[in-house]
C-alpha cells in the first residue's frame, strides 16, 4: 500500500493543492517552490504516528510551532490541513486519512486537533470522527491524534504503520564523515545521514553482507576500479565503510569514508536506502555529486527494485538526466509552480501540451523543465 493522493490546505508554500501520487513519483519545481515541503508533509504524518518519540506536539514543535507552518498566503481560514489517500493500484484510497490543527489564541497557546478523521474507501464507512462528545468535555484530549496511540487506533493501525515506517534520505556526506553524533539530531529520525554508518552496521551480519554485495556490483559498473566493500569498527568502535580499490598488491588500495567522494557516499546511501525495506522512501534531490550518466540510470534501478520490495519511491529533483529516462511517463511528474497565492501542483498526465511532446517522443524533463526555469535567468550574467 501506498500514498495515492495527498491535499494540503495552509501548508507551507501550500495555500491550497491536491495532487495525485504513483508508485514512482518525481517532484519538480523551480527554486523555492516546496518541494522539500511536500516532501515534509508526508514526515509530518511520519513524526506523528512514529512509535519513539512520536506525537502530534513532537512533530509541530521540531518544524517551530504552527506559526511556521501555516501558509503566508493564509488569510481567513486559519487551519493548516492534510489529507492523504491509501491505497493501491487496484483500488487507489482505501483509506483517507484527514487532519486539521490550529493553535489557541490565548491560555496555554497549545496546538489543538480541529478536526481527524479517518473514512474507509471501499464502502465509504466513517471510521473515525473527531472531535467526539468526550473531546468536546474534556479539550485537553484534542491535543493528541488517535493516530498516536495503539489504543485508540486500532481499527486503523494499518494507516499508523503506513505513515510510521515512512523512509527519509538526503544524505550530506560532509556530516556522514564525521564521527560525532548530532546534537540537535531531531528524535528518531537521522535528518542529513549523520547516523547512516551505525544503522549500517547495527543491520543482521548476513543481510547487511548481502546488501553490500549487492551495492558493491552496483557501483563496481559506475566505478569499474571498485574491488570490494565493507564495514569495519576501529578501536574505539567507531564503525566505518572500508572499499577497495584494484590494487597490484592484494591487501593494498583499502579506504575508509573519510576518503570516498561525495558521489561515492550518496551512491551507496541511495542504494543502501533502497534495500533496506518495504516501506514508502522519500528521496531529496539523488542526483546530487553524481555523474549525469549515472543519474540516467537512477529510474530504472529504483523500478527495478520496486518490483522486489513493492515500496513506494518519491523524489524531489532538478535534474534534466534523471528525467531524461523514456520510461518516465507524466503520471509520474509532480510540476510545482510559485504564485503570488502560493505553490499549486499539478500532474504532467494533466497538462495536455505535455502529454502532447511526450507522446512525439520527447523525454518528460525536456518537456516539462523548461517550466521552472525563472523567467529572468539570463540577467543573472549582468
Amino acid at each position: 500500500m501506498y500514498i495515492t493522493r495527498i491535499k494540503l490546505v495552509n501548508w507551507k508554500n501550500f495555500r491550497k493543492a491536491e495532487c495525485k501520487l504513483s508508485p514512482r513519483t518525481f517532484i519538480t519545481g523551480a527554486n523555492a517552490a516546496g518541494k522539500s515541503n511536500l516532501l515534509d508533509a508526508i514526515r509530518f504524518l511520519r513524526d506523528i504516528a512514529r512509535k519513539k518519540g512520536g506525537g502530534l506536539q513532537e512533530a509541530v514543535s521540531i518544524r517551530g510551532g504552527v506559526s511556521k507552518i501555516r501558509s503566508l498566503a493564509a488569510r481567513q481560514n486559519p487551519l493548516v490541513e492534510i489529507e492523504v489517500g491509501i491505497g493501491d493500484a487496484d483500488s487507489p484510497e482505501q483509506y483517507v486519512y484527514s487532519i486539521g490543527i490550529r493553535q489557541e489564541n490565548k491560555g496555554k497557546r497549545r496546538v489543538m486537533l480541529a478536526y481527524e478523521r479517518v473514512t474507509r474507501g471501499s464502502d465509504g464507512k466513517m471510521l473515525l470522527s473527531r472531535p467526539t462528545a468526550e473531546d468536546r468535555r474534556d479539550d485537553e484530549q484534542l491535543t493528541l491524534t488517535y493516530l498516536e496511540s495503539p489504543t485508540t487506533n486500532r481499527r486503523f493501525r494499518l494507516l499508523a504503520d503506513v505513515f510510521g515506517s515512512v523512509s527519509y534520505l538526503h544524505l550530506v556526506p560532509q556530516l556522514l564523515r564525521s564521527v560525532q553524533s548530532a546534537e540537535n539530531e531531531q528524535p528518531g529520525e537521522d535528518y542529513y545521514g549523520r547516523n547512516f554508518l551505525v544503522r549500517l552496521t547495527s543491520t543482521p551480519e548476513r543481510t547487511r553482507k548481502a546488501r553490500l554485495r549487492r551495492i558493491l556490483e552496483a557501483l563496481s559498473t559506475a566505478v569499474p576500479q571498485f574491488d570490494d566493500l565493507k564495514d569495519d569498527k576501529d578501536k574505539a568502535g567507531v564503525p566505518h565503510l572500508l572499499l577497495k580499490l584494484k590494487h597490484w598488491r592484494p591487501d593494498a588500495g583499502w579506504q575508509d569514508e573519510s576518503q570516498f567522494s561525495d558521489g561515492t557516499i550518496r551512491m551507496i546511501g541511495l542504494f543502501w536506502s533502497m534495500l533496506e525495506g518495504d516501506t514508502i522512501l522519500l528521496f531529496e534531490e539523488p542526483e546530487l555529486s553524481l555523474n549525469d550518466k549515472i543519474v540516467e540510470q537512477l529510474p530504472a534501478l529504483l523500478w527495478k527494485l520496486q518490483v522486489s520490495s513493492g515500496r513506494q519511491a518519491i523524489l524531489s529533483t532538478h535534474s534534466n538526466a534523471l528525467l531524461s529516462d523514456m520510461s518516465i511517463t507524466p503520471s509520474e511528474v509532480a510540476l510545482l509552480e510559485s504564485g503570488a497565492e502560493g505553490t499549486t501542483v499539478q500532474i504532467a498526465a494533466d497538462m495536455p501540451e505535455i502529454v502532447a511532446m511526450y507522446d512525439n517522443g520527447m523525454s518528460i524533463g525536456d518537456a516539462i523543465l523548461p517550466r521552472t526555469a525563472p523567467a529572468s535567468v539570463t540577467e543573472l550574467t549582468l
